[in-house]
């Protein structure tokens, strides 16, 4: 099978191999630490959360680094990414110390939400610069299997610390189980710190450019460095378009997944029987995370016969289609079956994205794109949410949200078609044996 031995080529890279062992082991400390998070704070017998506050609580982890962004840009540009992997992992040993303290002492409220953003907020700022060190351990012609590889193999480590987390949960005995889950995403973290030492410090990037300024100016003048980075995104259409398009998905993708929280846990179980809820959520979670890896194996072959804005569509199409049938039974089997085919597009986009924004900005320019990236895929899922604050109801049951988000991706699906009509066509991507 062609693809089995692109993955066995791309994994006798020891760079690639020493980068991929930092995202996959951060990963499954994010996963550990969602489970002990959603426990507390959304599934809480205590707390009777509806779309509102699950709005506040993803507008508290996520809407910090859309401020953070633009200088985020700045230093992955100007810094070396290498150590950014390292000192991401390590600062944030301190927010969760003070999570898992927050956690033992029963305390909630505004001082645990920044502490969480805290810990999200840097997170995010790791995930840029994995995107954006990238391109300097595998060739270009290999982006594609590697956008397929490493992000899907970070999410199917998220998704096994939130099942090792899950198991640990429900065997611990009595007392604080989730402060025991907090301190193991703590470990997490501090083993990824150690992987990244092992990449020589220069060798991610950023590469040269003598017209840059310092940090101290550069931070004086952010405004000034995203608009240069918009002004760069102008002049290269695809990569814009691919921002564009993706940011699109993430709306509706989001506004699924506040209806699928509260379908989970107010409307296919009872209310006050919160493990099972947090146990059913568990479930969706990992079919889509098969979603995932099915996006992995397919799109690197697809993309090799069609272009991938092309396949773009396609993902598009098929997340309008399965919203409607089967989403719209509202079953736990549909919904399993929809959860699969939109865990597959969105994996799937985001590849295609990845690559097309990797190729068609210069590195001198990645840092900031890829902030302004992560940024804009933060906004649009809280925006998503507050969205979902006024119309989606206590249960998650709405066929007119089912019309509207299915609508939104067929919608999102012609306007990209029609603004890639006038480009020049993309040639599949080629397989060629990396250099490095």
């Amino acid at each position: 099978m062609r693809l089995v031995a692109d993955l066995r080529q791309l994994l006798t890279l020891l760079r690639f191999r020493q980068l991929f062992a930092v995202r996959v082991t951060s990963q499954l400390g994010d996963g550990i630490l969602q489970v002990a998070l959603a426990s507390y704070v959304l599934f809480s017998p205590e707390r009777q959360p509806d779309a509102a506050a699950i709005a506040g609580a993803l507008a508290a982890v996520l809407l910090p680094f859309s401020i953070l962004g633009p200088f985020a840009g700045v230093f992955l540009d100007r810094w070396s990414r290498r150590q950014i992997l390292f000192l991401c992992n390590v600062v944030r040993l301190v927010p969760v110390a003070v999570v898992a303290s927050l956690i033992l002492a029963s305390v909630s409220g505004p001082v645990l939400f920044v502490a969480v953003l805290a810990a999200f907020s840097i997170n995010r700022f790791f995930l840029a610069c994995l995107s954006a060190a990238l391109p300097h351990v595998v060739a270009e012609d290999e982006l594609v299997l590697a956008n397929s590889v490493t992000p899907t193999a970070g999410t199917i480590s998220f998704i096994a610390g939130l099942a090792l987390a899950s198991g640990v949960r429900g065997v611990l005995p009595g007392g604080e189980p989730d402060v025991v889950i907090v301190c193991m995403a703590g470990g997490a973290y501090a083993t990824a710190a150690l992987l990244a030492t092992r990449l020589p410090r220069g060798l991610l990037g950023p590469d040269f450019d003598p017209g840059r300024p310092a940090v101290q100016r550069a931070l004086a003048h952010v405004s000034r460095g995203l608009l240069a980075g918009l002004s760069h995104l102008r002049q290269r259409r695809r990569a814009a378009f691919a921002l564009g398009v993706i940011s699109a998905h993430r709306f509706f993708y989001g506004l699924s997944t506040v209806a699928t929280i509260l379908l989970y846990r107010n409307y296919f179980n009872d209310p006050a029987d919160t493990d099972a809820g947090l146990a059913g959520l568990s479930v969706a979670i990992l079919v889509s995370g098969l979603g995932f890896f099915a996006a992995a194996v397919v799109t690197p072959m697809v993309t090799a016969r069609i272009s991938p804005q092309h396949w773009i569509v396609a993902l598009l199409a098929a997340a309008a289609v399965c919203e409607v049938l089967p989403g719209a039974l509202y079953t736990e089997p549909s919904l399993l079956a929809a959860a699969f085919v939109l865990g597959l597009s969105a994996q799937g986009v985001k590849i295609c994205v990845d690559t097309l924004v990797q190729t068609g900005v210069e590195d001198a320019f990645r840092g900031r794109v890829f902030s302004l990236y992560d940024v804009a895929f933060n906004v649009v899922f809280v925006a998503a949410a507050a969205l979902g604050a006024l119309i989606v109801p206590t249960t998650g049951k709405s066929y007119p949200v089912v019309a509207l988000i299915a609508a939104g991706y067929a919608a999102t699906a012609v306007a990209y078609w029609w603004s890639i009509r006038s480009e020049a066509p993309t040639p599949p991507v080629q397989r060629l044996n990396p250099t490095l």
